[in-house]
């Protein structure tokens, strides 16, 4: 499988198609129709199609999420 165009990575595809896949197992309708009934499949197939958005944080957003948890 070819990585899609907005993803740099082989890990971040990985960890992308793994949230899609619990937010599947838990209920979520899919976004494709496929003969496939495993999760994890229908949730690669719809990351490689780039229909699950994907949204990266910076390091300055991690960077304040973190002084707010230790502020706590």
């Amino acid at each position: 499988m070819e990585l899609p165009q907005n993803l740099d990575s082989k890990f971040r595809f990985i960890l992308v198609a793994a949230r899609r896949a619990r937010q599947l197992q838990a209920g979520a309708k899919p976004l494709i129709q496929t003969p496939t009934k495993r999760m994890t499949r229908v949730a690669q197939q719809e990351v490689g199609a780039g229909l699950v958005p994907i949204e990266f944080v910076g390091l300055a957003a991690l960077e304040k999420i973190q002084k707010k948890k230790s502020a706590k």
